[in-house]
């Protein structure tokens, strides 16, 4: 389907490039010291698929829970694995503390990274003029750097399309969103309200969301065929209907399997998305840093051979 001439107004205006957006994992030993190599070669094998965004420190990369000596360790060897021109990397800060969020940004961007991601405070849920104060104190601070929100409601507070629109103008190096619940209503008013900060969905609302404006995916459970997702993506770019709704029906089942084997056993979105490393690199550890459980090996095995059996057009090496 052609891209109607609003849709294209608004993406030749928006303030970060329409693209997908994926996250690199962090390998934990058994003593809790990063496992430099496997890290390394992760980010490697995403830049060597194509991913040429990609962003540490998120949920799923546990910027919640690192010290700040893990943090400068973890950041330095990333940015020494994306330096290359083509490359967009994204450092993701999470914090209860205002102060620490910015100590974390001036270290990075001494580093040379020019684009993070943030999230509110969540001790307590900031008030209206708390927000304004929040954004202004750091999109503020750094006009020369980007930012991306991370809106989630784990940080207490989940803005609305509304919400954005004075946030969006006047903050000129907010650049992006990134919304993973995929609410339709929130959806269309964030493509509709704020089209010139770029909108990052996981799968679902993803694919919705493409038919309506040109947001970008913010890759999850789709990262399991790393070809078969970029032809996810390709749907949503072409407004595919037929192709995305296809893609959506199996990409649920894919959840269905994961939750499955899952179970009760971990609630933290880096459960979830080391399995999805596993699959690639069959050697990463599933640990989550304390005190968070992680879903053990077994797990992964059942997910992995229910993944095989019922939907192996989803398995590395699939049929794309």
């Amino acid at each position: 389907m052609r891209q109607t001439e609003t849709t294209a107004h608004t993406e030749s205006e928006s303030r970060y490039p329409r693209t997908i957006l994926g996250t690199a994992c962090v390998p934990w030993r058994a003593d809790w010291s990063l496992d430099e190599d496997l890290f390394r070669a992760g980010v490697r094998g995403l830049l060597g698929e194509g991913m040429k965004h990609l962003y540490v420190f998120g949920t799923a990369g546990e910027g919640y829970a690192v010290s700040d000596r893990q943090f400068d360790e973890i950041t330095r060897v990333f940015h020494e694995e994306t330096r290359a021109p083509d490359v967009h990397p994204m450092v993701g800060v999470i914090s209860l503390s205002l102060t620490t969020i910015i100590e974390r940004i001036e270290r990075a961007a001494a580093l040379g990274f020019e684009a993070f991601q943030i999230s509110l405070p969540s001790w307590g849920t900031l008030s209206d003029r708390e927000l304004h104060t929040f954004f202004r104190e750091v999109c503020g601070r750094f006009p020369e750097l980007r930012f991306l929100h991370y809106n989630l409601p784990r940080a207490g507070r989940l803005l609305t399309a509304e919400e954005y629109v004075p946030l969006a103008d006047g903050h000129p190096n907010l650049v992006a969103t990134k919304y993973g619940a995929g609410e339709p209503r929130t959806v269309i008013g964030l493509l509709t309200l704020v089209p010139q900060i770029r909108h990052f969905f996981t799968e679902f609302g993803f694919g919705a969301g493409s038919l309506i404006g040109p947001c970008g995916l913010l890759a999850s459970s789709s990262t399991a065929n790393l070809a078969r997702m970029r032809r996810y993506y390709a749907a949503g770019v072409a407004q595919d209907r037929a192709a995305l709704e296809s893609m959506m029906g199996e990409l649920r089942e894919v959840g269905t399997v994961l939750h499955q084997a899952v179970g009760a056993t971990a609630h933290m979105d880096g459960a979830y998305d080391k399995f999805f490393s596993k699959l690639h690199q069959p050697d990463f550890p599933l640990r989550l840093l304390p005190p968070y459980e992680c879903a053990g090996d077994a797990a992964f095995e059942q997910f992995r051979a229910q993944l095989a059996a019922t939907h192996p057009q989803w398995l590395p090496g699939g049929n794309a």
